[in-house]
């Protein structure tokens, strides 16, 4: 295990871990394969069976994509009424970016405390993703690749410029640019013995750095975004509520089709 004082390590392609995951093991006596066990199947990260830290892993990966969908009545609510808040409790780039254009009109004399709780809210559940990388290696890039070859190839480039790039690559990961980068620079981390504290470091530099970039933005036009989210402010009950239906339409109908699909 890398220590805190460790370089960033190059790691595996996607190709060659899959070349190094497969057996050669003959089949039992008999010509019959032993039965394949629930964790052995597709779809799964590990390459061997799940112990208490990889379910939990598991678990807080499940949280972290309920928690996008869940806060998506919150973000609809409060961005207009309660800008800053918003950006507060989700790190969200709009609703920083928003914070700035009032902080640029004299209506947010707390901008700094806002800006610096938006960058450490923005990286509360990144953590995650490094311990996936750390415990599993690339087995999170292999589900996200799944059986689609044009995935394959998008993450494939993913990988190859998060281990040119190094530390670097947080940099480049906050970019809106149609590549994975961010989830695969947050795995690779993991994946080859970057810790957690130098992991947290870089985070949280690169992401307040943007997020620091987009304040200024906001901050710049300044009364025309003010103007926006003040009349945004007036239907803002109504779009959350029209998103809680969404959110619930979708769990509720989500089950149901699977039931039939089986």
């Amino acid at each position: 295990m890398a220590k805190d004082g460790d370089q960033w390590k190059p790691s595996r392609t996607i190709g060659q871990v899959r070349e190094e995951s497969e057996t050669t093991e003959e089949p039992p006596e008999g010509g019959e394969r032993a039965a394949e066990e629930w964790w052995q199947a597709d779809g799964m990260p590990w390459k061997h069976k799940p112990g208490r830290a990889d379910i939990a892993c598991m678990v807080w990966i499940g949280v972290y994509s309920v928690y996008g969908l869940a806060t998506l009545p919150l973000r609809g609510l409060l961005f207009g009424s309660a800008t800053e808040v918003l950006a507060m409790i989700t790190g969200g780039r709009v609703s920083v970016a928003a914070s700035g254009a009032l902080a640029g009109v004299g209506r947010l004399p707390y901008w700094p405390v806002v800006l610096l709780v938006a960058a450490l809210s923005s990286i509360k559940l990144d953590w995650i993703y490094w311990w996936a990388g750390k415990l599993w290696g690339h087995g999170m890039i292999e589900i996200w690749a799944g059986s689609s070859k044009r995935a394959a190839r998008n993450y494939a480039r993913a990988v190859r410029w998060a281990e040119k790039l190094g530390p670097w690559g947080f940099i480049i990961a906050y970019l809106p640019i149609p590549l994975p980068i961010m989830p695969v620079v947050f795995v690779l981390s993991g994946a080859t013995g970057l810790s957690l504290k130098r992991f947290l470091l870089y985070d949280f530099l690169a992401g307040g750095f943007w997020l620091g970039l987009y304040f200024w933005f906001g901050w710049q036009i300044g009364e025309p975004v003010v103007g926006l989210l003040d009349a945004y402010a007036r239907i803002a009950t109504y779009v959350a509520i029209g998103l809680l239906v969404v959110v619930l339409g979708s769990a509720i109908l989500k089950p149901k089709k699977s039931v039939r699909k089986r």
